[in-house]
């Protein structure tokens, strides 16, 4: 019993880890500033965020933004309306390496999309060193599974923080197909209640959608972001400013706004 609680405990915690820079540093942060990072902390995540998700930060803002600006379009990253739910697994890889090709190549339409980011792209996709991340991901699982004769654990500890194709595809696909619409948003963006709870309220799409400035992506009582809960965890810590100025100006617009259905 006690090694499963094991585990259990280390896939949360290395899924938390993951979570927290790609909802919480990448998303609310660096792509939307809705928390605001010093400057240390930017250098820390521009230098350390690859190496813990796998996923370059200047792609990553620049991918999302493009998904904002173009959301359920065919020029959207990952939209399920125009590719279909399944198929979004892959085209979000796809389009991945299509923008991290164009921001190394300069083009326009993508250095656009980030040009007030101040930091490039990492080195180990500048080098062509991009699988090391999942190498040492990897070899970490293996050491847990074979050295200490734990494969389990060592598997929980990759699953946990390589998760965010999971997380993305959910986020992605679902909260763009299904669940309830609290704002009328030109898009097909929805709040996925399962999706929220699974992927730190990542599932508010259509909350978030309506307002992307607003580091909290609940609005009804009942809808609970326990990414805005980690935002705030990290303010205590000194990492990070919760932007309460956008937070107002966007609590405002929503309670002015007409409900959709």
């Amino acid at each position: 019993m006690a090694y499963w609680v094991l585990c259990l405990s280390v896939f949360a915690l290395t899924y938390l880890i993951n979570i927290f820079y790609i909802s919480v540093l990448y998303h609310r942060g660096l792509t939307h500033s809705a928390v605001t990072l010093g400057s240390a902390a930017r250098r820390f995540v521009a230098s350390t965020g690859n190496w813990i998700t796998g996923m370059d930060p200047l792609a990553w803002c620049c991918m999302h933004r493009m998904h904002h600006r173009y959301s359920d379009t065919p020029l959207d990253p990952h939209s399920p309306v125009t590719r279909g739910v399944w198929p979004v697994f892959m085209a979000q890889l796809d389009s991945y390496k299509s923008t991290l090709k164009g921001l190394l190549k300069g083009e326009d339409f993508y250095v656009s999309q980030v040009r007030d980011l101040d930091f490039p792209v990492s080195w180990l996709n500048r080098k062509k060193r991009w699988a090391l991340p999942y190498l040492l991901h990897a070899g970490i699982g293996l050491v847990l599974a074979i050295g200490f004769r734990v494969p389990l654990l060592g598997l929980s500890y990759w699953l946990g923080m390589m998760s965010h194709p999971i997380q993305g595809w959910m986020v992605n696909a679902l909260a763009h197909s299904w669940g309830h619409r609290n704002f009328s948003t030109p898009d097909n963006s929805r709040n996925n209640t399962l999706v929220a709870w699974l992927v730190m309220g990542e599932g508010f799409q259509n909350n978030h959608h309506f307002s992307p400035a607003s580091a909290r992506f609940s609005y009804q009582r009942w809808e609970v972001d326990l990414g805005y809960v980690l935002c705030l965890i990290a303010e205590k810590a000194g990492v990070l400013q919760v932007r309460r100025d956008l937070l107002l100006a966007t609590q405002v617009s929503r309670e002015s706004a007409i409900v959709g259905t």
